[in-house]
């Protein structure tokens, strides 16, 4: 039986213009050329959790606008549940602009429009939808009251909950005592911890604090290299597939929604569950785009022999 994922979080029009090389300041760039797809934190993930095998849901707010209706037909695309989606006729739907380099490196700047006006009532109005799922997913690109008042209706209702804090932000204390799981790469993990992320023995006392903090259970992304974990019964270090990245954009996002398309809601198998994230993110990043490049089920699978 398949995982019941559903996702707060946000809906961006991404636009990736590629350069050979990041601007300096004060320096102009040509672009070698430019293109537009669905994206957002939020959307990467759930449609990362969908491709992978897992029912997934999706709350949300965009404008009524061109980009917001071409948002939900993309969710739509993929079998995601748009219900609990908002149209929001004062401010328009999110966007991000996305500098991709000849390395496969990004800078990315985001304009929050209608993900950020979602509101707790709003998200509390979905209580019977967010108590249907095994995990709850949310990120920072949405308000956080927004989130709290989605993790505590999931707690209320056993839904495991999962913190991806990214971008990076001041966060709200009350949220972590309602995380079963957070999964932040090592910048952000350091940045709510305050302990750099260097080796396994730094990785643990993030992992230490974060317990301190409310959050029993932590994954830290580091990029090309692999991903740590620490539960209440066990911890290690999964190394990421060796591959030439083209794109890195959603490589995250990817990894979170695989993840929570295997995860036990228990976390008894998170060392396979990470194994097979790590693998549907590797795919990600060798293709051009956010969610053009996130894989499906089949594709891992395939990867996988």
């Amino acid at each position: 039986m398949s995982n019941k994922v559903t996702v707060l979080g946000s809906l961006n029009v991404d636009t990736t213009l590629r350069v050979a090389r990041m601007p300096q300041p004060g320096e102009t760039l040509s672009t070698e050329n430019k293109s537009s797809a669905a994206g957002g934190k939020g959307a990467n993930q759930a449609v990362a959790a969908a491709r992978a095998g897992a029912e997934t849901r999706f709350i949300g707010k965009v404008g009524n606008d061109d980009a917001g209706r071409f948002m939900v037909e993309s969710l739509k695309d993929d079998g995601i549940d748009t219900s609990a989606i908002i149209t929001d006729s004062t401010i328009g739907t999110g966007s991000a602009f996305i500098l991709l380099d000849e390395a496969g490196q990004n800078s990315i700047l985001v304009y929050g429009g209608s993900n950020q006006q979602i509101k707790p009532a709003e998200v509390t109005a979905v209580e019977s939808e967010i108590a249907k799922a095994d995990f709850l997913i949310a990120q920072f690109e949405t308000p956080q009251d927004a989130t709290l008042a989605a993790f505590t209706v999931a707690k209320k209702h056993n839904v495991t909950t999962i913190l991806n804090p990214a971008p990076a932000a001041k966060i709200d204390p009350e949220i972590l005592k309602v995380t079963d799981l957070v999964v932040p790469n090592e910048s952000e993990s350091a940045i709510l911890t305050g302990i750099e992320v260097t080796d396994e023995a730094s990785m643990d006392a993030n992992a230490a604090k974060f317990r301190e903090l409310g959050v029993k259970n932590l994954i830290i992304t580091i990029g090309s290299k692999g991903a740590y974990y620490a539960t209440a019964d066990s911890s290690g270090f999964v190394p990421a597939f060796k591959v030439k990245a083209v794109d890195t954009t959603a490589a995250g996002d990817t990894f979170i929604g695989a993840l929570s398309s295997q995860l036990k809601p228990d976390l008894s198998n998170i060392a396979t569950a990470l194994v097979f994230a790590q693998r549907a993110s590797s795919l990600t990043v060798q293709g051009l785009g956010a969610m053009p490049s996130i894989p499906t089920l089949a594709q891992i699978e395939a990867a996988s022999k």
